[in-house]
């Protein structure tokens, strides 16, 4: 009986864009600003408020909905 783990727990393509990013910075082959260099590091954060704050205006205009139907 063979006991195998299938994690995909990786560094995965955003981390390895910064790694990139990182080592041609260093390497003085890019001359971007810094918060470039590490935009796949915090830009991912970026993406995930930004969509949980446009759910949340989006619920929040559905129970507006809901109250402005009940009152009618």
């Amino acid at each position: 009986m063979s006991d195998s783990n299938n994690s995909s727990g990786g560094i995965g393509i955003l981390g390895l864009l910064g790694v990139l990013f990182i080592g041609l910075k260093l390497g003085k082959v890019i001359t971007w600003s810094w918060w470039w260099v590490t935009v796949p590091f915090w830009g991912w954060v970026c993406i995930i408020v930004s969509s949980d704050f446009s759910m949340g205006i989006f619920q929040n205009s559905n129970r507006n909905m809901v109250i402005i139907c009940l009152n009618l």
